[in-house]
Protein backbone atom coordinates (compact mmCIF):
# COMPACT_ATOMS: atom_id res chain seq x y z
CA UNK A 1 0.00 0.00 0.00
CA UNK A 2 1.41 3.52 -0.99
CA UNK A 3 -0.15 5.79 1.63
CA UNK A 4 0.25 9.55 -0.40
CA UNK A 5 -0.43 13.08 0.99
CA UNK A 6 -1.35 16.48 -0.91
CA UNK A 7 -0.48 19.43 -0.63
CA UNK A 8 -1.59 22.23 -3.53
CA UNK A 9 -3.33 25.62 -4.84
CA UNK A 10 -7.10 26.75 -4.01
CA UNK A 11 -9.07 29.13 -6.54
CA UNK A 12 -7.96 27.18 -9.47
CA UNK A 13 -9.70 28.43 -12.92
CA UNK A 14 -12.23 26.05 -13.66
CA UNK A 15 -9.70 25.24 -17.01
CA UNK A 16 -6.58 24.35 -14.78
CA UNK A 17 -9.17 22.20 -12.89
CA UNK A 18 -9.71 19.98 -15.87
CA UNK A 19 -6.11 19.64 -16.75
CA UNK A 20 -5.47 19.22 -12.79
CA UNK A 21 -8.13 16.47 -12.63
CA UNK A 22 -6.72 14.34 -15.29
CA UNK A 23 -3.18 14.84 -14.50
CA UNK A 24 -4.01 13.29 -11.00
CA UNK A 25 -6.27 10.35 -11.76
CA UNK A 26 -2.96 9.83 -14.25
CA UNK A 27 -0.69 9.60 -11.31
CA UNK A 28 -2.62 8.11 -8.96
CA UNK A 29 -3.32 5.31 -11.24
CA UNK A 30 0.34 4.18 -11.28
CA UNK A 31 -0.21 3.85 -7.43
CA UNK A 32 -3.49 1.90 -7.07
CA UNK A 33 -4.30 -0.38 -5.98
CA UNK A 34 -3.73 -0.40 -2.33
CA UNK A 35 -3.87 3.54 -2.89
CA UNK A 36 -4.13 5.62 0.48
CA UNK A 37 -4.68 9.11 0.13
CA UNK A 38 -4.10 11.99 3.09
CA UNK A 39 -5.96 15.16 2.49
CA UNK A 40 -7.16 17.94 4.74
CA UNK A 41 -10.18 18.31 1.93
CA UNK A 42 -9.64 22.24 1.02
CA UNK A 43 -11.20 23.86 -2.09
CA UNK A 44 -8.64 23.08 -5.30
CA UNK A 45 -6.52 20.64 -5.41
CA UNK A 46 -7.09 19.03 -2.29
CA UNK A 47 -10.76 17.92 -3.43
CA UNK A 48 -9.46 16.94 -6.87
CA UNK A 49 -6.85 14.45 -4.88
CA UNK A 50 -9.82 12.65 -2.40
CA UNK A 51 -11.92 12.52 -5.11
CA UNK A 52 -10.02 10.79 -7.34
CA UNK A 53 -8.54 8.43 -4.92
CA UNK A 54 -11.87 7.53 -4.48
CA UNK A 55 -12.96 7.17 -7.64
CA UNK A 56 -10.10 4.27 -8.36
CA UNK A 57 -11.35 2.86 -5.28
CA UNK A 58 -8.33 3.88 -2.76
CA UNK A 59 -8.47 4.67 0.80
CA UNK A 60 -9.31 8.67 1.80
CA UNK A 61 -7.82 9.55 5.29
CA UNK A 62 -8.76 12.71 5.93
CA UNK A 63 -6.31 15.77 8.28
CA UNK A 64 -8.13 18.54 9.73
CA UNK A 65 -6.11 21.17 10.83
CA UNK A 66 -8.11 23.00 13.54
CA UNK A 67 -11.24 23.31 14.84
CA UNK A 68 -12.19 26.64 12.84
CA UNK A 69 -10.88 24.60 9.62
CA UNK A 70 -14.42 24.20 7.57
CA UNK A 71 -15.85 27.19 8.79
CA UNK A 72 -13.13 28.57 7.23
CA UNK A 73 -13.55 27.40 3.82
CA UNK A 74 -15.24 28.98 0.85
CA UNK A 75 -19.03 28.32 1.69
CA UNK A 76 -19.21 26.47 -1.82
CA UNK A 77 -16.43 24.16 -0.73
CA UNK A 78 -18.51 22.93 2.17
CA UNK A 79 -20.69 20.16 0.81
CA UNK A 80 -17.81 18.63 -0.70
CA UNK A 81 -15.96 19.06 2.18
CA UNK A 82 -18.73 17.07 4.14
CA UNK A 83 -19.14 14.79 1.44
CA UNK A 84 -15.98 13.84 1.65
CA UNK A 85 -15.25 13.77 5.06
CA UNK A 86 -18.21 11.25 5.48
CA UNK A 87 -16.28 8.90 3.38
CA UNK A 88 -12.86 9.90 4.94
CA UNK A 89 -11.60 5.61 6.94
CA UNK A 90 -9.97 8.10 8.90
CA UNK A 91 -9.70 10.96 10.53
CA UNK A 92 -6.83 12.99 11.74
CA UNK A 93 -6.85 16.26 14.06
CA UNK A 94 -3.88 18.48 14.73
CA UNK A 95 -5.79 19.39 17.92
CA UNK A 96 -5.34 23.45 17.00
CA UNK A 97 -8.30 25.18 17.66
CA UNK A 98 -7.85 28.22 15.71
CA UNK A 99 -7.31 28.30 11.63
CA UNK A 100 -4.51 30.51 10.18
CA UNK A 101 -1.39 29.64 8.24
CA UNK A 102 0.11 27.80 11.17
CA UNK A 103 -2.39 25.20 11.52
CA UNK A 104 -1.97 24.81 7.75
CA UNK A 105 1.32 23.67 7.74
CA UNK A 106 0.96 21.71 10.67
CA UNK A 107 -1.46 19.70 9.29
CA UNK A 108 1.03 19.38 6.33
CA UNK A 109 3.69 18.45 7.89
CA UNK A 110 1.30 15.64 9.56
CA UNK A 111 0.35 14.41 6.92
CA UNK A 112 4.18 14.07 5.13
CA UNK A 113 4.84 12.87 8.65
CA UNK A 114 2.45 9.71 7.33
CA UNK A 115 3.21 9.38 4.23
CA UNK A 116 4.99 7.21 1.66
CA UNK A 117 5.09 10.63 -1.02
CA UNK A 118 4.28 13.93 -1.24
CA UNK A 119 1.73 15.03 -4.52
CA UNK A 120 1.79 18.58 -5.12
CA UNK A 121 -0.40 20.48 -7.39
CA UNK A 122 2.47 23.35 -7.73
CA UNK A 123 3.37 25.64 -10.17
CA UNK A 124 6.76 25.19 -8.51
CA UNK A 125 6.73 29.34 -7.57
CA UNK A 126 6.87 30.60 -3.73
CA UNK A 127 4.33 30.47 -1.01
CA UNK A 128 2.21 32.98 -1.50
CA UNK A 129 1.70 32.92 2.50
CA UNK A 130 3.15 30.43 4.96
CA UNK A 131 2.07 27.04 5.48
CA UNK A 132 1.39 27.47 1.60
CA UNK A 133 2.25 24.34 -0.79
CA UNK A 134 6.47 25.74 -1.80
CA UNK A 135 6.40 25.38 2.28
CA UNK A 136 4.90 22.10 2.19
CA UNK A 137 7.02 20.53 -0.69
CA UNK A 138 10.67 21.67 0.97
CA UNK A 139 9.55 20.12 4.30
CA UNK A 140 9.02 16.67 2.63
CA UNK A 141 12.46 17.19 0.56
CA UNK A 142 14.60 18.05 3.77
CA UNK A 143 12.39 15.15 5.63
CA UNK A 144 13.40 12.78 2.21
CA UNK A 145 9.85 12.18 1.59
CA UNK A 146 9.74 11.92 -2.44
CA UNK A 147 7.48 14.65 -4.32
CA UNK A 148 5.86 14.39 -7.00
CA UNK A 149 5.04 17.47 -8.68
CA UNK A 150 1.74 17.83 -10.80
CA UNK A 151 1.20 21.17 -12.34
CA UNK A 152 -0.08 20.32 -16.19
CA UNK A 153 0.64 22.14 -19.28
CA UNK A 154 -1.76 24.96 -20.05
CA UNK A 155 -2.58 24.70 -16.35
CA UNK A 156 -2.31 28.85 -14.52
CA UNK A 157 -3.42 30.23 -11.34
CA UNK A 158 -5.61 33.48 -10.61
Amino acid sequence: MTRIAISGHRGLPDATTRLVRDALETELAKRSPGLIGISCLADGADQLFAQTVLALGGTLEAMVPSAEYRDRLPSDAHETYDALMAQASTVYQTGRTEDGPEAHQAASEEMVNLADLLMAVWDGKPSRSYGGTADVVAYARQLGVPVVVVWPDGATRD
